[in-house]
């Protein structure tokens, strides 16, 4: 913001009333006392004596002279309810206004800073996203503790080495405990991405909320029952874990299905008026 350049020499009355004058004749009446006290900078005394230079002058008041394209005037706004009553301004005894007239006003130069320099620094600061590589060193002991867990558990349950392609490939086998842990701890992962994105509709981020937790509490118990018939030197799991986790892969199935469909479904508009 610049500093506005003020004159430091009194200014004569009778330098003032040609001033004073063309201010008249822009307003069409002659301007009171307080008027031409703020508009000049001046005291009571010296705004009494134009006021009386104005109001008994007889000749008619001059045309205003060609102002420069960049001068203008800018009327003090800033206590619209003074306008009415202002000769009622009381002034202290003794008090004269200092006769230094604003460059600053003259000119018309806005005071407002620029609204860069309004704004805090801390407000325009980037925001950097938090790296997420870390979770990747943290899924490398959790992936080869759950990987071996459902592998375990499968093959106590009846899961293991199958030949998928017979006929085609007899020489081609897979052990099919693999898929509980890619189906169940990938399905789990996905839910829980789709639950905290907040881009997806309200039922698809209900339904992966409760499927998330779901599969997450599932592969706990999982890895719990496999670590408990190991430590018992238990060979064959017993008909229940056995019936669980062979449903598994279809209820992974269904659950990645239903949540696929969600994501991607849209209200249904009534044809019907």
């Amino acid at each position: 913001m610049s500093t506005p350049l003020r004159t430091t020499y009194p200014v004569p009355v009778e330098d003032l009333i040609p001033a004073a004058r063309k201010l008249a004749a822009d307003l069409g009446a002659v301007p009171s006392r307080n008027r031409i006290m703020k508009e000049y900078r001046i005291g009571a005394e010296k705004a009494r004596a134009i006021l009386d230079a104005l109001t008994t002058d007889s000749t008619p008041n001059p045309a205003p002279e060609p102002v420069e394209p960049h001068l203008h005037v800018v009327e003090n706004r800033t206590a619209p309810e003074q306008t009415a009553g202002e000769d009622e301004m009381p002034s202290a005894p003794g008090e004269e206004a200092s006769p230094q007239v604003t460059q600053f006003v003259d000119l018309g130069i806005d005071a407002t800073p620029p609204l860069s320099e309004a704004v805090p620094a801390a407000a325009s600061a980037e925001v950097r996203p938090v790296r997420s590589w870390p979770v990747l060193l943290l899924a490398l002991p959790a992936f080869v503790a759950v990987w071996s867990g459902w592998v375990g558990l499968g093959e106590l349950t009846g899961f293991g080495v199958v030949h998928p392609l017979p006929g085609i490939a007899d020489g081609f086998t897979i052990n099919s405990a693999i898929t509980l842990p890619i189906g169940v701890e990938t399905y789990a992962a996905f839910a829980l991405r789709v639950w905290l994105s907040g881009q997806v509709p309200p039922s698809a981020r209900r339904f992966a909320k409760v499927s998330a937790l779901a599969a997450l509490v599932l592969g706990a118990l999982g890895q719990v029952a496999y670590h408990l018939l190991e430590a018992a030197g238990v060979t064959q799991a017993p008909w229940w874990i056995t019936t669980v986790v062979a449903c598994l892969p279809v209820a992974v199935l269904g659950m990645g299905a239903a949540l696929a469909h969600l994501i991607h479904a849209r209200p249904a508009q009534n044809s019907e008026k």
